[in-house]
């Protein structure tokens, strides 16, 4: 996928930049082994269709072959992406010395008292057949769940509930709820303390007696609800009945009734819980705390259990009830749960309802809310920590900082537990007798020495009570290991910790300097390393977080493999079996595209885009190609000093100086797309279009030896020093092409551009009056050039060296326009030996007028006429004659006194040879 080529090209960039700044980069290539996906995958290549005698062992040995495999086709797409990294010497989470740290963590995690083990309800993926943590989720905005209005009839009335009742009558509390099937485990309704309820009668009904309670706030949404068919010949599909009031209580009023289980007749009660809300629903809540967080913190301080009949595939179990036992609760259960409830008469309506509702990420099936024995990390206590720990962060881009403290925030605990067999093992054993676990210093202690001799296979090969440390022993108990693993996130999370041990850094700061990820990584390594690494050490783990967005195809739609419209990196460098349709463009265009991106947003690829990135690249390359043939011969200490160039080499290295420094800060910023953006700049219009064009004269027509000569190769030197070092980190390929066709003008060449050093333009370049001056030329240079257009248009020259041009000064110290002309004339005096080089004409002469010659007539058949007014500096007139003198047969500038023989320039020259 080319979004995970995007990853790791935004990382090379950054390493080979900071190589060529000459810092020390420790790049290890990493991969997360364990895990749900791999473990699915390994098994479907076992091509068993009984996977049920499948030993722990067997998975995981199958697991590792496939994560192993998998390794070795990343490494070479990797390499063929041109990343720099130490491949030999990786990390995988699989290996035995990061599994050993990872049980460190979870050690000290422990012995800071936030490790817990407790029974409450969880995301669980009855497709993965295990618990998940809320950054496994995804959320599906269109989601449709059976709901159901039910009555819940009451069994003992409070006392203020029991004065309202009419005589004889009977109560069913009105409960709204769109998972029907958590019905089997409800064990009280909550109502909000503070809230009015209104006990109802419905006219026409059919049972008389009968009356309902609701919040007063949702009668107009009960009118609704107990609407009868229409009558034959109405118009309205329904009617609605009148609701008769028959007296209102307060919610606290309600504590101490109860009510009968609309499933089973059991007695339970009503409660008062501040999270109850009017703005759907019946203001009465089915409160089911094996199966809600909510539900389970209301119930957990009343001593209420947190049933569960629900098993780990997502079925009913027995305890459900003989009619719902095996069935899915999704599905079947759901709708025998509903015929059950109209069998009894305590369905009131049941519709369709379409809402928000989380999907396990990787199989892209809904989740349940399920009560297991699962263990958390106590988040909560340490969240506040870990957000300050961020603020000496660099985030790019800084918006993204929002949404990790976003994330860090919204959570109190991180259910670290899986019911899988691929992963490291939570170190804990069990006392058989009482299931109470084993989770002692001395005990994980030994457990983290095994692990780090024989791997955490030892977990599921060794006995127990090899596993168990000696003082556990023979102490009369007996204990069973426990088979959950770690949640993948605990084990990324904890890739901070081989800084340390890999890469020891003595004096600097125990975290890496850069992290970079995609955005959805806030709430899974981003915020499981941070959270990991300040419970440890009270700091984040990075210096530099990077996030970058996800890609989208040529239309913009977001690129997936259930549609089709993925982008292979590998046909991008190598072109597909239709090279028409897809060509090869090489790997230096896919970085390229890369770079040119604004990562920190979704990015599209395709080949209109990569057509154009390529269409760069070979501008780069013309470039890079025009100064080295106009090197050859060229030797570093050949230079010509600073004070001895012509102004226009010394404006030329100020272009370099604030070139270079533009692309420092795009690289110090992370910005590449800056760099690019600069890349292209440079190229085409400060070299191609201008300096080029006008040093072309010199390069090909003075004397080699001659010092003007040599000046030019002095800036080109520099210039191919800046842009080669500039473009190296983003196209090393082409980078290092470069430098192999100059690194012998150095005095001391280097094997590669990586290790030529970085962009070393210095601050004596930085001449702003030349910049000045040069704007206002370049300005005049413009004008010529739509005045030499126009004589080509009118058929009088081809080439430009066929025209002279005469620009008239005017000798009043102020225009009309308030500038003062006075400046413009002495820039053009003190530049008019240049002027017919910036031109690109055989000559350019100066002539002062009055304001009265001004007035010139300007309209004789042999010249174009161009009035021109510079921004805040002057005006002028720009006359443009064609030459009268002959063509140099060598620099073809019409500068010879004689048709067929060579300028003053060129003859000498010529005679030298």
């Amino acid at each position: 996928m080319a979004g995970h080529a995007l990853n790791k090209l935004i990382k090379d960039f950054v390493n080979r930049h900071r190589v060529m700044r000459g810092l020390k980069v420790d790049y290890r290539p990493g991969w997360d082994c364990h895990g749900l996906p791999i473990e699915l995958k390994a098994l479907k290549e076992l091509k068993i269709k009984d996977r049920s005698h499948l030993s722990p062992m067997d998975i995981r040995t199958a697991a590792q072959a496939s994560a192993r495999a998998a390794i070795e086709i990343q490494k070479q797409e990797f390499l063929s992406y041109g990343i720099m990294g130490d491949f030999d010497n990786g990390y995988l989470t699989m290996d035995k010395d990061f599994e050993t740290r990872q049980l460190r963590v979870f050690y000290e995690m422990m012995n800071k008292g936030l490790i817990y083990r407790a029974n409450k309800p969880v995301y669980w993926s009855p497709s993965s057949q295990t618990a998940l943590a809320e950054s496994e989720l995804e959320y599906k905005d269109d989601h449709k769940s059976r709901s159901a209005w039910v009555g819940f009839e009451l069994e003992t009335p409070s006392k203020v509930l029991a004065d309202l009742l009419p005589k004889d009558a009977s109560m069913q509390a009105v409960v709204w709820t769109t998972t029907p099937w958590t019905l089997p485990a409800n064990r009280c309704v909550a109502v909000n303390p503070k809230f009015e309820y209104t006990l109802f009668r419905v006219d026409n009904s059919t049972n008389p007696n009968t009356v309902y309670l609701a919040a007063s706030e949702r009668m107009e949404e009960m009118k609704k609800r107990f609407a009868s068919p229409a009558t034959e010949g109405s118009e309205a599909t329904t009617t609605h009945d009148t609701l008769e009031p028959i007296g209102q209580i307060l919610g606290q009023d309600l504590v101490g009734a109860t009510y009968k289980h609309p499933l089973t007749a059991e007695q339970f009660p009503f409660i008062v819980a501040d999270y109850v809300t009017a703005g759907s629903g019946s203001g009465l809540v089915h409160t089911a705390p094996g199966h809600g967080m909510e539900d389970y913190k209301a119930c957990l301080p009343l001593g209420i259990e947190a049933f569960c009949p629900v098993n780990n595939i997502g079925k009913f179990t027995a305890e459900a009830g003989q009619d719902l036992e095996g069935l899915l609760v999704q599905t079947e259960g759901t709708a025998k749960v509903l015929e059950i409830l109209a069998e009894k008469g305590s369905l009131i309506q049941e519709e369709i309802y379409l809402h928000k509702y989380p999907y396990d990420w990787r199989t892209k099936k809904p989740v349940i809310l399920r009560a297991t024995s699962q263990w958390f990390a106590n988040v909560g206590s340490i969240k506040e920590d870990a957000i300050k720990a961020t603020e000496s962060v660099k985030i790019v881009p800084e918006s993204s900082r929002r949404r990790l403290e976003g994330f860090v925030q919204s959570r109190s605990e991180w259910c670290i537990s899986r019911q899988r067999s691929w992963g490291v093992p939570i170190p804990v054993m069990y006392e058989v007798d009482t299931d109470e676990p084993l989770l002692t210093k001395a005990s994980v202690q030994h457990i983290i020495e095994t692990v780090k001799e024989h791997g955490t296979d030892a977990w599921w090969t060794m006995t127990t009570e090899e596993l168990l440390a000696p003082e556990y022993r023979n102490n009369g108990k007996t204990y069973r290991r426990g088979y959950d693993t770690m949640d993948v996130w605990f084990d990324s999370g904890t890739s901070w910790t081989m800084i340390e041990e890999k890469m020891p850094r003595p004096h600097l700061p125990f975290v890496a300097d850069v992290y970079s990820e995609g955005s959805d990584q806030h709430r899974g390594w981003f915020q499981s390393s941070l959270l990991t690494s300040v419970a440890l050490t009270g700091k984040a783990p990075f210096g530099t977080l990077i996030t970058h967005g996800f890609l989208l195809d040529a239309k913009g739609f977001k690129q997936s493999k259930s549609i089709g419209n993925t982008v292979d990196p590998a046909i991008v460098i190598n072109g597909g079996k239709n090279l028409q349709k897809d060509p090869a463009y090489g790997t230096d265009v896919l970085r390229l595209w890369a770079a040119s991106s604004e990562y920190t947003k979704d990015i599209a690829i395709g080949n209109t885009i990569l057509t154009q990135v390529a269409e760069s690249i070979r501008k780069f390359r013309n470039t890079a190609r025009f100064i080295l043939g106009n090197l050859n011969g060229f030797k570093e200490d050949q230079q010509v000093s600073y004070d001895e160039l012509s102004r226009l080499d010394k404006f030329m290295l100020a272009e370099v100086y604030h070139f270079s420094k533009n692309v420092n800060a795009g690289y110090d910023e992370f910005m590449f797309n800056k760099v690019y953006t600069q890349l292209q700049y440079f190229a085409s219009t400060t070299l191609s279009s201008f300096y080029f064009d006008v040093i072309k004269d010199s390069l090909y027509s003075d004397s080699e030896k001659s010092l003007q000569r040599r000046a030019i190769q002095t800036v080109l030197f520099h210039t191919l020093n800046a842009f080669t070092r500039s473009i190296a980190p983003l196209a090393p390929h082409l980078g290092e092409e470069v430098y192999e066709h100059y690194r012998d003008c150095f005095v001391v060449p280097q094997p590669s551009v990586f290790r030529s050093g970085w962009l070393d333009a210095p601050e004596s370049w930085n001449d702003l009056r030349l910049k000045e001056e040069f704007s206002v030329l370049k300005y005049l240079r413009g004008e010529a050039n739509q005045l030499l257009e126009q004589a080509r248009t009118a058929k009088e020259i081809g080439s430009s060296l066929e025209a002279t041009i005469e620009v008239q000064l005017i000798q009043s110290s102020n225009g009309a326009d308030g500038n003062d002309q006075s400046s413009l004339s002495r820039l053009l005096k003190s530049y008019e030996s240049d002027l017919k080089k910036l031109f690109i004409t055989s000559n350019v002469t100066l002539m002062q007028l009055d304001a009265a010659a001004e007035q010139m007539e300007a309209n004789q058949a042999d010249m174009f006429v161009r009035d021109v007014l510079v921004p805040r500096v002057g005006s002028c007139r720009m006359v443009l004659r064609k030459a009268t003198l002959h063509k140099c047969p060598r620099c073809w500038t019409f500068t010879s006194s004689e048709e067929n023989t060579l300028c003053g320039r060129c003859g000498p020259v010529v005679e030298a040879l």
